[in-house]
């Protein structure tokens, strides 16, 4: 028997909550890996590890909370815990392979092809181990038309985010790239969950095992939106990560160059002066 899926049973709310996050993810993402550019004394692996957390992060998130209100009519919906957990770890290290490679590499030479098809199968897969993670009295089947749309998606955000990474660098204009990774992000989930049909067993009372989603979900999402708010924080206090500004030792130097070159050119013009007025002899 074909089961009744619905994905919004809460209306708007997830939807909007999820949305949310994914922009919170790819807006702190976006910041730490551009303070990790411009200045050499910064700990780049550091700056770039923790952007790649916060995307990894913010895309779980988004399709957890997103999750929340998939519901099956005819059979309840339960999640295996050690899944739902492997699919945090896949998203933040997939992430983190691509925005090491354009953060070492650039997004010239065919690295940002490799980084973003790389990233975006990851997404992918995170999204699809995530629903591999449901337990309930019934076979999860998918559209393959839909499934290769979804990874399409996945690999073009991926690409792009990281392409406004390494590129991207004025605070106005990272906020815009991550509204745009959202809608993306966002995007890529729902394509998937179209292509998502449910056959229900015909057996009442079911014995899979698992959590419900409110038992399990609200309390695993509680770290990473956690984390996303404590990132967010740095970023706040941070005026390098939130302007982009230049590295206060540049400011210096410039400044301290520029009054070198100031005082050379007053002994230059003094001693033209000295020239031009020779000492009188009694």
């Amino acid at each position: 028997m074909e089961g009744t899926v619905d994905g919004f049973r809460y209306g708007a709310v997830t939807q909007v909550a999820a949305y949310l996050m994914a922009c919170l993810g790819g807006a702190l993402g976006l910041r730490c890996i551009v303070r990790s550019l411009p200045n050499a004394r910064s700990w780049k692996p550091g700056w770039l590890a923790l952007g790649a957390t916060c995307i990894g992060c913010g895309i779980w998130t988004m399709h957890f909370i997103a999750m929340i209100g998939f519901h099956v009519q005819e059979t309840r919906v339960r999640y295996d815990a050690a899944t739902t957990v492997l699919s945090l770890v896949v998203a933040v290290a997939v992430v983190g392979i691509g925005v090491f490679i354009v953060g070492y590499r650039g997004t010239g030479g065919g690295a940002l092809a490799v980084a973003g098809g790389v990233t975006g199968l990851g997404v992918a897969a995170m999204h699809y181990l995530g629903m591999a993670a449901l337990r309930l009295n019934g076979d999860v089947a998918y559209d393959p038309v839909g499934v290769v749309l979804s990874v399409l998606i996945a690999i073009a955000a991926a690409t792009a985010a990281l392409w406004s990474a390494v590129t991207i660098r004025g605070f106005l204009t990272s906020l815009g790239a991550s509204l745009v990774m959202g809608v993306a992000v966002s995007g890529m989930h729902y394509t998937g969950m179209a292509a998502v049909s449910v056959h229900v067993h015909d057996t009442t009372g079911g014995t899979w095992a698992g959590d419900s989603p409110m038992s399990l979900l609200l309390p695993m999402l509680l770290g990473p939106v956690v984390f996303l708010l404590l990132a967010g924080v740095a970023v706040m206090f941070d005026p390098l990560l939130v302007l982009g500004e230049r590295p206060p030792v540049a400011q210096r130097g410039s400044s301290t160059e520029g009054r070198a070159a100031t005082n050379s050119g007053g002994k230059q013009h003094t001693s033209r002066h000295e020239k031009k007025s020779p000492v009188r002899r009694r």
